[in-house]
Parts: C-alpha cells; sequence; structure tokens
C-alpha cells in the first residue's frame, strides 16, 4: 500500500509551512546551514546600510535578500510539514487504550482460567503478559505466547486484508494500535512506554533530529569552500575599484550594498536553499511507500547499494509451491501415482499438500476423505523430511525429498530406481522441486512441484543491472533447483543451501571488497545477517528481532519492497546531483550575466563585456537578487517530489545532468534576469 501523496502546495501545509519559515530566521537556526547564515548576515548587513542611506536600491536589495532567506526556509518547513503531518495521523492511533493485564501465575492456555485486570496501556512495562481478545486494540507492541488471532492492521500499514498473529515462527509479532477482529491471544509487552513501534514512526518522521548523511556533510563542505572563495573575491572588489577611481579621476565607486547583492548572487544559494529540503523530502517518500527508515543515512546509502541480496521464497517467486505434474517410475501408471499422492496429501494442509490434492482430481479423484478410509496421519518433520498416511492392512504411503525416501525404501527392503534418480535430477534443473512417492517399499514416481518466478521480475533485475547493482538469489534449495531458478529470474549471482552463518560470511565478504550491500529478512535467524548490512529492511511481521536488528521496517511486510528502497535513495542522489549541477551552472552563468553590467561604472571599458545589455548597474544586481530568490520557489517541487527515476549508471546520468540540469542552469539565469531587468527598466526607477 502507498499512502497518499499530499498537494505540494496545500493550503494546510503552507500557511503553518510559513509560520515555520518565519519562526527559521532565529539566528541560531540559521547558523545549521553555512551559505544561507552568509545571506543571512548579508541580509540583516544591506538593512542597516539601507535604513542609514535609504534608497530605492538598497531597500529593494535589502528586501529581496530576506526573501531569499525565507523561501530557503520555506522548502525545509514545507518538506518538514508534509512528515508532521503524517506524524499528526499517526499519533490518532496512540488513543487512551486499555489493557487486560494478567494475574501473575494465571493460566496462558485456558481461556477461561485466565485471571486479569484491567490498566491503562501506558502503564505496561516489557515484560507484562495482557490478553487482547477480540474487539480490543493492541496496548503495546509485543509478541505472541500463546493462541491465535485474526488482527487487523490497517492502522500501520493500510491494508484492509486481516493477518493471522499466532504464537511461535515468524508471525508472532504484534504491534499496538492495532486491532483483534476474532478468537483471542495472549501477547508479552515486547517495548516500555515511549519505545514503541508507533512512537518509534512519529519521532522518524518528524525530522527535527534528521542529521546530515556524510554525502550531504561532504557536499555542505564544498559549499562552504566556494561560498569562502567568493568572499575573498568580492572583498579584493572594492579596493580595487576605489584604487581605479582615484588613480584614473573617473568612475565611480562600487556600493557596499551591491557587493553584498553580488556575493550572495554567486555563492551557491540555490542547493544550499534546498538541501535539507531533499533529504527530508527523501524521507518522507520512502514513508508513503510504507517503509520507516530509522535516519536519513539508511535512505541515502539505499542510493549507493552496490549489492542486493533478495530471500528467494515470496520474493523473487510467488512463495507457495503449486504441484505441477505427476511423473511415474517405470512399470506404474499416472493414475497409480496420482492415487497414492491424493492418499499421502489428503490431512497435509500445506499449499504443496493441497494442491496435489486438487492436481489429482484431474484423475477423476474426488470426494475422500481420511476419516472414513480409517487411516492414521504421519505429519512432517524435520528429521524425516516426508510425511504420509498408514492404511489398513499394513499399507504406507510417504512423499517427501528424494534421498529421505531412498532411506525409507531401503530400510524396508526395497530399491531406489536409478532411472528415478534421473527424473529427480531433470525436475530439479527445471527449477522445480522434486517429491518423491512410495507405497511402501515400492518407488511410484515424482511429483513436481514448482515455484512461479514473479512477473516483470526478471526486467526489475535488468533495470537494476543497467544501474550498476548486482543482485544475488538467497534460497535453502538445492544447487541445481537454485542455479534454474535464478537463471528464470534473471539475477546475477545465487546463494543456495544458505544458512545464517553463509548469508552473513557472503555480506562481509562483498564488504570487504568495499561494497555497500542491502537485504531483507523477517526471521530471527535473519537478525545476524541484518545488522550487518548497510541498508537491512526487516518485515513488519517478522520477529522482534528482525525488526530491531534493521535501519528499515517495511509495514506492508513485501520483500519485494526493497527494489522500490533502492529506487527511492536512488532518486534522492539524482534530485541532490540534478540541483546541485543547475546551482552550479547558475552561478557561473549569474557571474557572466552582471558582473560586467554591475560594474560597467567603475570600470567604463566592461560595458563590451554587457551582452545582457542590462539597463544599468542597479538594475543588473537587482534582477538578479530578485531571479536568485524566485528560482528557489521555482525549485521547491522538484527539490519535493524529486526528479523522474530513471535506472541509468553513473556515465549516463552524469551526462544527462549536464545536458538537462547543466545546459539548463547556465540558460535560465541569462532569460530570467534579462526578463526582470526589462520590468525593472520599464517603472523608469533604475
Amino acid at each position: 500500500m502507498s499512502r497518499t501523496s499530499l498537494p505540494l502546495f496545500d493550503a494546510a501545509l503552507l500557511r503553518p509551512a510559513l509560520v515555520d519559515a518565519l519562526r527559521k530566521l532565529d539566528p541560531r537556526a540559521q547558523w545549521r546551514n553555512p551559505v544561507m547564515a552568509v545571506v543571512y548576515v548579508g541580509s540583516a548587513f544591506t538593512t542597516a546600510l539601507a535604513a542609514a542611506n535609504p534608497s530605492l536600491f538598497s531597500v529593494g536589495v535589502a528586501a529581496w535578500l530576506w526573501f531569499t532567506v525565507l523561501f530557503a526556509n520555506l522548502a525545509e518547513a514545507l518538506a518538514e510539514g508534509r512528515s508532521k503531518a503524517q506524524a499528526a495521523a499517526l499519533r490518532g492511533l496512540k488513543k487512551k487504550t486499555w489493557a487486560k493485564k494478567l494475574e501473575p501465575g494465571s493460566a496462558r492456555h485456558e481461556r477461561s482460567a485466565m485471571q486479569w485486570h484491567p490498566v491503562e496501556a501506558e502503564t505496561l512495562r516489557k515484560g507484562d503478559v495482557v490478553l487482547v481478545e477480540a474487539g480490543d486494540t493492541m496496548p503495546a507492541d509485543g509478541e505472541v505466547v500463546d493462541g491465535v488471532a485474526s488482527v487487523d492492521e490497517s492502522a500501520i500499514t493500510g491494508e484492509s486484508a486481516p493477518v493471522i498473529r499466532e504464537s511461535g515462527g515468524d508471525f508472532s509479532a504484534v504491534t499496538g494500535g492495532t486491532r483483534v477482529l476474532s478468537d483471542w491471544i495472549v501477547v508479552r509487552v515486547s517495548a516500555d512506554p515511549g519505545e514503541a513501534f508507533v512512537d518509534r514512526m512519529i519521532a522518524m518522521v518528524e525530522n527535527a533530529r534528521r542529521g546530515k548523511t556524510p554525502n550531504e556533510i561532504a557536499l555542505t563542505i564544498l559549499l562552504v569552500a566556494l561560498t569562502i572563495v567568493f568572499l575573498g573575491v568580492v572583498a579584493t572588489l572594492l579596493p580595487f575599484s576605489r584604487f581605479a577611481v582615484d588613480a584614473a579621476g573617473a568612475g565611480e565607486p562600487v556600493d557596499l550594498v551591491m557587493l553584498v547583492a553580488l556575493l550572495v548572487c554567486l555563492i551557491p544559494t540555490t542547493i544550499a536553499g534546498l538541501l535539507s529540503a531533499i533529504g527530508v523530502a527523501g524521507m518522507s517518500r520512502l514513508l508513503r511507500a510504507n517503509v520507516i527508515a530509522t535516519s536519513g543515512r539508511a535512505v541515502e546509502a539505499a542510493g549507493d547499494v552496490d549489492v542486493l541480496l533478495l530471500d528467494k521464497t515470496g520474493t523473487i517467486t510467488l512463495g507457495n509451491r503449486q504441484a505441477a505434474a505427476f511423473l511415474p517410475a517405470a512399470g506404474v501408471t499416472e493414475a497409480e501415482l496420482a492415487d497414492a499422492a491424493q492418499l499421502a496429501s489428503l490431512a497435509d494442509t500445506t499449499p504443496e499438500g493441497r494442491s496435489i490434492v486438487v492436481l489429482a482430481k484431474r484423475h477423476g479423484l474426488r470426494e475422500r476423505e481420511l476419516a472414513a478410509l480409517d487411516a492414521v496421519f504421519v505429519p512432517f518433520s524435520a528429521q524425516t523430511r516426508m510425511s504420509g498416511v498408514d492404511l489398513p492392512a499394513g499399507r504406507t504411503l510417504r512423499k517427501g525429498a528424494a534421498d529421505a525416501l531412498a532411506r525409507h525404501v531401503r530400510s524396508l527392503g526395497g530399491e531406489f530406481p536409478a532411472g528415478l534418480q534421473q527424473l529427480v535430477d531433470e525436475v530439479a534443473r527445471r527449477g522445480s522441486t522434486p517429491l518423491v512417492v512410495a507405497d511402501g517399499a515400492r518407488v511410484l514416481g515424482v511429483v513436481e512441484l514448482k515455484d512461479v518466478v514473479k512477473g516483470g521480475i526478471r526486467e526489475r533485475f535488468a533495470e537494476l543491472r543497467r544501474m550498476g547493482i548486482t543482485t544475488v538469489m538467497v534460497t535453502g534449495d538445492n544447487r541445481l533447483t537454485a542455479a534454474a531458478i535464478a537463471a528464470e529470474a534473471g539475477v546475477d549471482d545465487v546463494l543456495a543451501e544458505a544458512t545464517p552463518e553463509a548469508k552473513l560470511k557472503l555480506i562481509r565478504e562483498h564488504q570487504a571488497a568495499g561494497r555497500l550491500v542491502a537485504m531483507t529478512g523477517d526471521g530471527t535467524n535473519d537478525a545476524p545477517a541484518l545488522a550487518q548490512a548497510d541498508v537491512a529492511v526487516a518485515m513488519n511481521t517478522g520477529t522482534q528481532a528482525a525488526k530491531e536488528a534493521g535501519n528499515m521496517v517495511d509495514l506492508d511486510s513485501n520483500p519485494t519492497k526493497l527494489i522500490e528502497i533502492v529506487e527511492t535513495g536512488k532518486q534522492l542522489l539524482m534530485t541532490r546531483g540534478a540541483l546541485t549541477t543547475f546551482s552550479v551552472a547558475n552561478d557561473v552563468a549569474k557571474y557572466f550575466a552582471i558582473v560586467p553590467a554591475a560594474f560597467v561604472g567603475t570600470y567604463p571599458q566592461l560595458a563590451a563585456l554587457n551582452v545582457m545589455q542590462l539597463a544599468s548597474p542597479a538594475s543588473a544586481v537587482l534582477s538578479a537578487v530578485i531571479f536568485n530568490a524566485l528560482i528557489i520557489v521555482a525549485l521547491i517541487p522538484l527539490a519535493l517530489r524529486g526528479v523522474a527515476y530513471r535506472p541509468v549508471g553513473a556515465a549516463t546520468l552524469l551526462r544527462r545532468n549536464l545536458a538537462v540540469y547543466g545546459l539548463g542552469g547556465v540558460v535560465v539565469p541569462f532569460v530570467g534576469i534579462k526578463l526582470i531587468d526589462l520590468g525593472l527598466a520599464a517603472t523608469g526607477l533604475f
């Protein structure tokens, strides 16, 4: 589910954003952005000069410099306002809730024997045990320790379909603010007040604590360096211009207001004013995709990822293996194999077992019940790796992994046919899972189970490859099956028969080679690898250990979301790169556009370089100041939305930025400044 996108300039957001923009005029707030702090000081200085020696030019420059600071504040305030609106919606989940806290020593397994007393949810502490029944709101984050219930998580994920939560396994985590629809569960609280998942979501989307990422810090240092260079250049202009006036006895000295205005126009104010908004908007876009990032660093790291580790089941494939064909052994008919496979699967409630029963119906095998057969079902176990049924008269039917069935048949004095092993290998090479069926010591054949590769996934991996990202499929399947599915899906590499240790080792190997690694997981056994990965996306339906190990949580619990996260991170970096390119080109263009016009009064020979034919030095500088302020407003939508994502490599992206934003950054100032200059000249005041 993707959250509804808020309009960029919605009135409900614009009004408080304007108030926040004014509040950010506090010098303590401005000092966090060194480049805009220079503009702030310049605004105050020109205001003082205008007050001491008022003129239309000095007042106009001072006013538009303040507008420049205000518009930069507005960009950040709008980005923060969109996130605060999302946080306000989340606070609605934290309404006063009562919990049924179990008495110490109270029974857990029998609902009727449980003893509890009502308490406010805010008083619950980590380790407390509560009963949550149909109609109750989940009072806190926790783990289900008993019972099974249908839970409405739409308040968190936005999905209307209820989910099942039960004790044990990877679907035992519950989130405060959700609602139980049926049955009951006993929950052990896993977070103290203020540390619950909703609390963390609110803290994450309220960007007051958002720190700068390493790339932002590096870019800020570059912008500060450019600002210092231009400060030095402008500082030398006044003495030299006065010397020229004294020596030549002609010309006019440069006005201090003009020099300050020129400095503001030439330093990289555009990107400096939008930099914070770009980062905040990136986190906000990720939240609209229903992913919570613990920091801006995690979002940015997603944009720099080199290697993606993706689980096969549910990510690359649909996840539910389905019976596709009955492949009988020599001397066995397909109908005989189907009959035995269906009998062995009647009590099997797994998707695979149910699909075998359905497939066998094509052979006319219908309306059979295990109870009517007086049979005993033998469940699957990790030790035997097979399941089946014991029928009257000593008949035993088993289905399971080929090696497990081979041992079973030999233990009964039978032989595993050589030709059947070849059939098993052929099924595995196709990317399917072979399930061998035996009637006592006699092997009947193979049921082919297919885990279907998701439609369009191959194209998604091709996009990632064009971006320079290596994809690695992680699966517990054997190497033959893994290789076949990897080839069909189009992944670059595969880790078969994966264990937690193998995942951790693979991540460390890639990181040792200087690569950034992303992975997704939901189980406790994924926690070590998630903790090691640079971008670690935990599923909301996963265990608490997985969510604590990751630096992102996917509220939809969709493993393929990892690809969208990488795209969002790439978009953030692309937006920052595009606007930086535009800003630098903008400053270069303004330099050539206005410096000759601004100093023609002091150096008349510069008139030959006034290619734009600006009306006067005052008009040239004021036009540039006005353009400098308005271009920030014009670029706010791009900073908040992000540039259009394109799955291209770094070299292609650089060429595109130079062609579109570099060239645009050169052309737009010439056009914009000239139009403003014509408007000022038309007033007859400059």
